[in-house]
């Protein structure tokens, strides 16, 4: 796969520093009573995986032992099977185990992340549609969790609030019409992207009258988004407007929820439903 930006490294540093003040406090109290000489330790997956996370495993031994070595055997990315060794790392041996579990929380959860996207992904291959994410992640790991969907093939949603305009069921209903609140929109924020949530078709027909960046048809049966995707494909408004479906989605559905035609499907499951991956980082 080609390469996935790493964030910034100021996020990265900030979730690190924040993660080892939370486990070390003012010191590693069991680590004090090791010799602090050099050591080696492996870094052991125990479950099939996709894996993501690489940046903050190394940030967090790296701000314990800034000159730790450490050896990937794998790319970010990559598929890997149980029992394999992904990394090795040599350095202070108080510094190791300190940083342990900090390092393995991040690549557990983001592992995990591009784990479930990537069967997702694997789910719709052929159609048309994109797998998007969600604003449902962990607190304070937003950046990283949406990293790790990039990682394992899906597609960003908005990170938050501020960077797009997306008018659901209360706004909508707030301002009377689709069209009301459309114009509000781009009046108020005209250079952000606009999404609009709507209910029914003639709620679709509105926005894409009206123009706006992308629709979400929210909780549409089967047929019902069939029709949708007619509708947003034939003259005059020609397919310009992409469709996005969100709401009960699961694995086992996400097919045939692509073969209709819609051009994303957004899931919170992918960072709200984490299964963390099994590592573990053995000495010697």
């Amino acid at each position: 796969m080609s390469a996935i930006p790493t964030p910034p490294a100021d996020t990265i540093a900030r979730d690190v520093a924040s993660a080892l003040a939370e486990d070390l406090g003012p010191g590693d109290a069991t680590a004090a009573l090791v010799n602090d000489g050099p050591d080696r330790a492996h870094l052991l997956c125990k479950e099939t995986c996709v894996i993501a996370g690489r940046p903050w495993f190394d940030a967090c031994h790296r701000a314990l032992d800034p000159e730790v070595r450490i050896d990937w055997h794998c790319a970010e990315g990559d598929a890997i099977h149980p029992g394999t060794v992904v990394a090795t790392l040599t350095g202070r041996r108080r510094a190791l185990v300190s940083a342990e579990r900090a390092s393995l929380n991040f690549l557990q959860t983001l592992s995990g992340t591009a784990t479930v996207t990537a069967r997702y992904v694997a789910a719709v291959h052929g159609t048309r549609a994109r797998i998007l994410d969600t604003r449902k992640t962990l607190p304070g790991l937003r950046v990283a969790q949406k990293y790790a969907v990039r990682v394992g093939g899906g597609d960003n949603h908005r990170i938050g609030l501020f960077d797009a305009v997306m008018l659901k069921e209360n706004h909508i209903r707030a301002f009377g019409s689709v069209a009301s609140a459309i114009a509000r929109a781009r009046a108020l924020h005209p250079d952000l992207p606009l999404i609009v949530e709507v209910e029914t078709l003639d709620q679709l027909r509105d926005a894409l009258t009206c123009g706006c960046t992308r629709i979400l048809i929210d909780d549409f049966d089967a047929p019902t988004r069939r029709e949708a995707v007619r509708m947003a494909s034939s003259t005059p408004f020609d397919g310009r407007i992409p469709l996005e479906v969100s709401g009960g989605v699961d694995l086992d559905g996400v097919r045939a929820i692509a073969e209709d035609g819609v051009d994303c499907i957004s899931i919170g499951a992918l960072t709200k439903h984490v299964h963390a991956i099994d590592f573990s980082l053995k000495l010697g």
